[in-house]
């Protein structure tokens, strides 16, 4: 997958949106409620030293599966302070994570940011359910 269609297919999710917190050629991806004024990242496409990456957020559980299953393809996020780094993994775009696992990972991270709102939040971006 290409940074384009990573971030193609994440501002597809229900309140996602791009942001440039950092810096304004590295965008971020964060999903918020429109009654919000801020969210939370789930992915972070970028590209370090000619190679497409991305961050994406995770459970720490799911962080370490994804490292053993993939070594050296996906590892801690690698600009993430220490304390964050079991939350965020970063993917490789080098062919050797199949595009159909990198998908089940950006809805895995975008899961995981929404979880961590408030459930009135969540129940908005949800159509009110």
């Amino acid at each position: 997958m290409t940074l384009q269609e990573i971030t193609d297919y994440c501002l597809k999710k229900t309140g996602a949106y791009l942001d440039y917190p950092f810096n304004p050629i590295f965008p971020v991806v964060k999903v918020k409620a429109p009654s919000q004024t801020k969210g939370r990242i789930f992915a972070q496409p970028f590209i370090l030293r000619g190679e497409e990456k991305v961050t994406l957020n995770c459970r720490p559980d799911s962080a370490a599966y994804y490292r053993s299953a993939y070594p050296g393809s996906v590892t801690r996020g690698w600009h993430c302070p220490p304390v964050q780094q079991p939350h965020f993994n970063t993917v490789n775009l080098d062919g050797t994570v199949s595009d159909e696992e990198i998908l089940r990972m950006i809805d895995h991270a975008y899961d995981v940011a929404v979880a961590k709102l408030p459930k009135y939040i969540q129940r908005e971006l949800n159509g009110g359910d």
